[in-house]
């Protein structure tokens, strides 16, 4: 009995062992060495992106030079590191301008709103914490992170108030809070409407009022989710509607389309009705808006796709009229077809209107305002200010400014103009990031407001006098 179990106890000769775990191993080195390749191949990805090979500069204007795309897998990574305003330094301002802060020790301030008393409203807001995890998520995580976006969201709006109109502003009130990544505001028809991710909300207001605790009252639910989490939000000029631009939740509808459903259009919005429709549409991300003081149309500012490389596809500046469709997912720049989008629609191609002008690739086109109000003298005196928040995908890195696009007494761009810086500086000598402008608005003395989500301040410029 001691020998059989003795026998049962001892190991097997070498040949009669399993096989598997032997066969399991190679199996994991295998696919450990396969990782290691897959990893070093990213790597070398991102430390050797794709490269501009057109002149920035021809790539913008009423006429810009469209090249062939360079189709990515993986996106050209270049985010400007942040490293804050220290010890005084602003932004720089052009020949003839001067820059202060407005207010400051705010907490990632995106959108402006000027109210008939000339108290100026800041949304202080961040993107909604995302759905999702994996590998994408983590990513995403980092790049909002290295981009000073990776913070909660305040959802709060604050009153900012300059007295004695020194273009300082020395009272500040948390007006609004509990709202839900809120950007646009708007003052009609005796309530203030508030454009959070997923709605558009409306609350009454009295003038001078320093802070509104009344329940907001929804309009209209707007669908969140993905990306492109900011809602802009304007009065049309007809008197009893509002336009409410909403943004895409993808780059190219790689998700399918009906996750955008509502989406990557601009709304028209009936209040009293508490309906909508659709404008216009296939504007991958239509952020700031704006009523030119010349023919009373909706212009709107355009955040393109992503991912054709570092020269493509322009962000814009365009009018937009009611049925418009500017093409997106399967067309940019007026009728470049994207390959990339399944199933193709070449019977689109005909009607995808062609924006009137281009900013340029990925310099994240967000605010806008008309001159008018902001009085910052003769070569400002027409056109359109622009608030680039900059680029996260492009080497080298655009953007990072607010320019103007003058405009001819027509209304529209002129004839062979370009961009023309108003307020740079916004990146250091080493490529690194002070702030980013976002949102922009005139203040009640003449003064341009620009919204720096990442120096947290919001700066005035002005002419000198």
């Amino acid at each position: 009995m001691r020998t059989a179990a003795w026998a049962l106890a001892a190991p097997l000769p070498q040949r009669l062992q399993p096989s598997y775990p032997r066969a399991m191993l190679k199996h994991v080195l295998r696919l450990g060495a396969l990782l290691v390749v897959v990893a070093i191949a990213v790597v070398v990805y991102l430390a050797w992106p794709d490269t501009a090979q057109v002149p920035f500069d021809r790539i913008t204007g009423k006429r810009p030079q469209i090249s062939e795309a360079r189709i990515q897998t993986l996106p050209t990574v270049k985010v400007a590191d942040v490293v804050g305003w220290q010890n005084g330094e602003t932004p720089v301002p052009a020949a003839g301008l001067t820059v202060k802060a407005f207010a400051g020790n705010l907490d990632h301030p995106r959108w402006l709103y000027r109210l008939p008393n000339g108290d100026v409203l800041v949304a202080e807001t961040n993107s909604p914490p995302r759905e999702g995890g994996g590998i994408q998520g983590w990513v995403m995580g980092k790049l909002l992170s290295k981009a000073g976006a990776g913070g909660p969201s305040a959802n709060r709006i604050t009153l900012l108030r300059d007295a004695d109109g020194d273009g300082v502003a020395e009272q500040r009130h948390v007006f609004m809070t509990g709202l839900n990544s809120p950007t646009g505001m708007a003052l009609f028809d005796g309530q203030l409407y508030i454009a959070n991710t997923d709605a558009l909300v409306r609350v009454p207001y009295t003038e001078g009022a320093t802070q509104i605790a009344a329940r907001p009252e929804l309009v209209i639910k707007l669908n969140g989710g993905g990306n492109h989490w900011a809602r802009t939000l304007i009065p049309a000029p007809d008197g009893r509607t509002l336009f409410v631009g909403v943004g895409s939740s993808s780059n190219i509808a790689e998700n399918g389309l009906d996750a955008e459903k509502f989406r990557a259009n601009i709304l028209q919005v009936y209040p009293k009705e508490k309906t909508f429709r659709i404008y216009a549409s296939g504007l991958r991300n239509p952020q700031g808006m704006a009523i030119s003081p010349y023919n009373q149309q909706l212009w709107t500012v355009v955040n393109e796709r992503d991912m054709l490389g570092s020269d493509l596809a322009p962000d814009y500046l365009t009018q937009v009229e009611l049925g418009d469709q500017f093409g997106w997912p399967w067309f940019y720049w007026g009728g470049y077809p994207d390959s990339r989008v399944e199933p193709a629609r070449p019977e689109l191609q005909q009607y995808s209107k062609r924006p009137d002008y281009a900013l340029g690739p990925h310099v994240a086109a967000l605010g806008l305002t008309f001159a008018g109000d902001a009085k910052l003298g003769g070569r400002f005196a027409q056109g359109a200010f622009i608030g680039e928040h900059g680029s996260w995908n492009r080497k080298p890195v655009s953007g990072y400014k607010v320019v103007f696009v003058p405009f001819a007494p027509r209304g529209f761009p002129v004839e062979g103009a370009k961009p023309i810086d108003v307020l740079a500086g916004f990146l250091d000598k080493d490529g690194k990031a002070h702030g980013r402008p976002v949102g922009l608005a005139a203040d009640r003395t003449g003064g341009l407001l620009v919204a720096d989500d990442v120096g947290n301040t919001v700066w005035r410029v002005a002419a000198e006098k």
